[in-house]
């Protein structure tokens, strides 16, 4: 069974980017928008894992993202 890795993209409101939390060794991923943050997750977390752990199989990555936003009253 391949190992999984896990990978949150948490809004940060008050710099106004998606940073990351992870258990992927060295990623650290900033952006302004998901799908920024998608593509980069997909193109590090290959050489992140590679780099820490070699190329020994396959690897899963579950991903999720979360955030809080405030609406104003009509």
């Amino acid at each position: 069974m391949p190992k999984v890795y896990h990978v949150s993209a948490i809004w940060d409101p008050e710099a106004k980017v998606w940073v990351s939390n992870s258990d992927v060794p060295g990623l650290v991923i900033e952006t302004a928008t998901l799908a920024e943050f998608e593509a980069l997750m997909r193109a590090l977390v290959p050489e992140m894992i590679e780099d820490h752990h070699g190329k020994d199989g396959s690897v899963s990555v579950e991903w999720n993202s979360s955030g809080t936003f405030e609406l104003a009253a009509a």
